[in-house]
């Protein structure tokens, strides 16, 4: 018989064979019509999986299996590729291992989606000083669940040749999401950061306000640096070429680090030795390490509702102002597409105003100084 009930479960098991392949595990059914009828489905689902197969050279795909392949052919390259990691595990650990991708459908993203909502940020409850700690972002929910499942699915459609029947309506699942403010220093705010950023810290952070690249674009190694093209270039966001004209300030900060370590150009001085470090060492600056040191620089700048990010807002829209050229900003912060670089145009609207106004006195000078005719 192919239902039996093993002698320390509740549960009814399967063991079949389609075509000299074998199919066996649980029912999760205690009685037994209801393990016939999970059999049953289990026996058609298993001849659709061999015939698939034949066809494709595809067999199922589960979970754990798609994520592995993700990650080695496209999340390690990631420049944040530790949180992709985390995302992934996430994702794994949530859905199941054994959770088949064909079998994921609209019902089980918006329940994912619903339990991410519901997680707070860094997975605490409450602050040191006993506030709540809030839940996570919109964006920080699209970004780590939606959107990279989503990603899993593309790749294993183009690349891997699968076909999902049951592949969720995406657009249904993505958060709505709030519009990205710009934000920019102002002198007091600048004076601030830069008076209290740590004296080993301060190449990175000057690196940063330069370059306006994203925090984990900052974390440059030597092999990124070609003096002789004056070129600093890196995988950023998407696996996408991020390129950085090396300019005399540029270099004078290279120069300034060069020998502090044979791999990474930016690091600092380990104050509190953890495993095999030794105080006053160099040691490079990590994701994780800018993460936190940029947490207590602001705090001790005491500049307010300021983020990382916000730097690149700064350089962009200072930069706008200066040259009034969208495709320079453009090509400096290296966005592929100029709609991403179009929210820095609010930086002309003052310049605007100014050329319309400037306009219409020409047109009303020009009405009063005609001559009158005899």
């Amino acid at each position: 018989m192919s239902i039996y009930k093993p002698a320390k479960s509740p549960y009814y098991s399967y063991d079949f064979v389609v075509e000299g392949r074998r199919f066996f595990g649980s029912t999760k059914a205690k009685t037994k019509k209801d393990a016939l009828a999970f059999e049953a489905q289990a026996r058609q689902q298993a001849k659709k999986d061999v015939a698939e197969e034949r066809k494709t050279g595809n067999g199922p795909l589960t979970m754990d299996t798609a994520a592995g392949r993700f990650w080695n052919e496209v999340g390690q390259h990631h420049a944040n590729s530790a949180t992709t990691f985390t995302d992934l595990e996430r994702l794994v650990n949530r859905l199941g291992r054994t959770t088949r991708l064909d079998a994921i459908g609209d019902a089980e993203v918006a329940a994912l989606v619903a339990w991410r909502r519901s997680n707070t940020v860094r997975d605490r409850t409450k602050h040191r000083d006993g506030t709540e700690v809030p839940t996570i972002s919109n964006a920080t929910v699209n970004r780590s669940t939606t959107i990279l499942l989503r990603s899993i699915f593309s790749r294993a459609k183009r690349t891997w040749r699968y076909s999902f029947p049951k592949e969720p309506n995406w657009r249904d699942h993505i958060l709505k999401e709030p519009k990205e403010r710009v934000r920019e220093l102002d002198e007091t705010e600048a004076d601030a950061l830069d008076g209290a950023v740590r004296d080993d810290y301060a190449k990175w952070f000057e690196f940063a306000r330069i370059s306006g690249r994203r925090r984990v674009e900052t974390l440059i190694k030597w092999s990124d640096v070609n003096i002789f093209a004056k070129r600093i270039t890196t995988t950023g966001k998407g696996g996408a070429l991020i390129s950085t004209p090396i300019t005399p300030e540029i270099a004078e900060i290279l120069k300034a680090c060069d020998g502090h370590h044979d791999e990474y150009v930016f690091t600092y001085l380990c104050q509190r030795p953890r495993g095999d470090q030794k105080k006053g060492q160099r040691y490079p600056i990590t994701a994780e390490g800018a993460k936190t040191q940029w947490r207590r620089l602001v705090a001790k700048a005491g500049v307010e509702d300021f983020r990382f990010h916000d730097i690149r807002h700064d350089v962009a829209t200072k930069l706008l102002r200066s040259t009034g050229n969208l495709k320079l900003v453009q090509r400096a912060l290296n966005h592929s597409d100029i709609k991403t670089t179009t929210k820095y145009a609010h930086v002309l609207d003052d310049e605007v105003a100014a050329a319309l106004e400037n306009v219409s006195k020409s047109r009303k000078k020009s009405r009063t100084s005609k001559p009158k005719l005899a």
